[in-house]
């Protein structure tokens, strides 16, 4: 096939382009030069920026476009008003639901809205109604030929986030790890690079809409099971979990970026409860999640962000928190 990928070199849209090129299809890459512009020789780099000239698109055509940097619905139509293709793929997220979904809840699930105007700006509080509204777009300018990808939490190697990166490197370098919140708060992952091989595959499929949650494991699991699943793979003998409650942890200043995939106990917590089912019936096979744990450190041992908390301020925080 011919497949266009917009935005095809950053983490998703990386290990969607290599998938594809593994797969023998021809890839052309959209994106701005800023990130990656060096990676996949093989393919054809088209530069420009979504947000303004699209121009160099029209009068060609893909057999298939894969979109994994929609955010705005204008994006989608603006894109649609510039390209020809056949299948549509759009990577939106689990967070278009209205929370909160019960636990187990499917694709047909109720999705947020807005109750005023759409807003413009893509904030924590705005970007899963925009998915939403992007979502519909491509419905309405595809047709059948739109396929709609809601994941949740991606990770795995080139992870810019850097937030389950975090976790295998902190519990590799052993100690007492601050664990944060109530373990059984549930969560859901899915390795890029699973999710990456298992749409290029989506592509054969007969004509028509979809949507699918890219989401790992089936509900129930919970943070424990994760960071006890990190544990046993890379954690050195004597390595412990010390589980701190939420409320010490607001009073602290700490949320879900300094301790990285941490719910907060928010309302949002049950969207990491997606049943997985329809995904699994159309391919979708995600590795155990304790070898993508393994790769993870084997290819990112040194890697660290500045958002998450550093070694000396969680050892401030677990001497508090035995202190009170």
């Amino acid at each position: 096939m011919r497949i266009l990928i917009i935005g095809g070199t950053r983490f998703v849209g990386r290990h969607i382009t290599e998938a594809a090129l593994a797969a023998g299809h021809e890839v052309s890459l959209l994106h701005r030069g800023r990130t990656g512009a060096g990676l996949f020789p093989e393919a054809e780099h088209l530069t420009a920026d979504r947000n303004a000239d699209l121009s160099l698109l029209r009068g060609r055509t893909w057999d298939a476009t894969i979109d994994v940097s929609a955010y705005l619905p204008a994006q989608v139509d603006s894109l649609a008003d510039a390209l020809s293709t056949g299948r549509y793929v759009l990577i939106s997220s689990t967070a278009v639901y209205t929370p909160p979904p019960a636990p187990g809840f499917t694709e047909d699930s109720p999705l947020a809205e807005f109750d005023g105007p759409v807003p413009t700006e893509v904030t924590v509080e705005t970007y899963g109604a925009l998915k939403v509204l992007c979502e519909r777009a491509a419905a309405a300018r595809f047709g059948e030929n739109a396929l709609v990808v809601r994941p949740t939490y991606v990770v795995g190697p080139h992870d810019h986030t850097g937030r389950f990166t975090y976790w295998v490197n902190r519990i590799a370098e052993g100690g007492e790890v601050l664990a944060p919140g109530d373990p059984t708060d549930p969560i859901q992952v899915i390795d890029a690079r699973d999710m990456a091989s298992w749409i290029v595959g989506l592509l054969d499929r007969p004509a028509g809409p979809a949507v699918f949650h890219a989401v790992s494991p089936a509900p129930p699991y919970s943070f424990e099971d994760m960071l006890e699943t990190i544990l046993a793979e890379v954690g050195p003998r004597g390595t412990t979990l010390t589980w701190v409650c939420a409320d010490f942890l607001f009073a602290e200043g700490e949320d879900g970026t300094s301790l990285p995939l941490w719910s907060e106990g928010d309302r949002w917590m049950t969207v990491n409860t997606a049943d997985p089912a329809a995904a699994r019936a159309a391919g979708l096979d995600p590795r155990p999640l304790g070898r993508t744990v393994r790769e993870i450190r084997a290819s990112e041992a040194g890697f660290s962000t500045e958002s998450t908390i550093t070694r000396e301020r969680e050892n401030e925080l677990l001497t508090r928190w035995h202190s009170r």
